[in-house]
């Protein structure tokens, strides 16, 4: 049973942090993290290499807020919106209430003019924690299947 509960508290996170990008709720999306964590956006072939390479880095939730903030009032990029298309979580490892897990992932980029594209897919690996709303991320990394990565990637993925 507990290996249940693990599941439903990982897919509500999943879930929840999805919703919170697609939602435009950027603000909200460092809280996802515990506060000494890892963000990481790399592509599949440096990921497997154990390059610790990122399109996009961050190492505590400090940067991932101050990311929020460079996206609301400095950066210029054309609007636009994610749709997240995420599939079950695999938990690859439980120990003392730490969880590795996998996660695909398929993300639909819609811009101000409607148009709609396959922006990327690829695997969440993260390492859940526990903390005082249920589980938090460590450690995200996002590993994109294609090492052609969009350059106007702005919004967390």
């Amino acid at each position: 049973m507990q290996h249940l509960e693990q599941r439903l508290a990982v897919d509500d996170l999943q879930a929840g942090y999805a919703a919170c990008i697609d939602e435009d709720r950027l603000e909200a999306w460092p809280e996802f993290f515990t506060e000494d964590c890892l963000y990481r956006i790399t592509h599949v072939q440096d990921y497997q290499a154990g390059r610790p390479l990122g399109v996009i880095y961050a190492t505590s939730k400090a940067m991932l807020h101050d990311r929020v903030t460079s996206l609301r009032l400095a950066n210029i990029f054309e609007k636009q919106r994610y749709r997240h298309i995420i599939s079950p979580t695999r938990i690859v490892n439980a120990e003392n209430g730490v969880l590795e897990t996998v996660t695909g992932f398929l993300l639909i980029r819609i811009m101000a003019t409607g148009e709609t594209t396959i922006f990327m897919s690829g695997v969440y690996h993260d390492i859940l924690v526990p903390n005082v709303d249920g589980l938090a991320f460590k450690e995200k990394i996002v590993v994109a299947d294609s090492a052609s990565i969009d350059t106007l990637l702005a919004i967390p993925v």
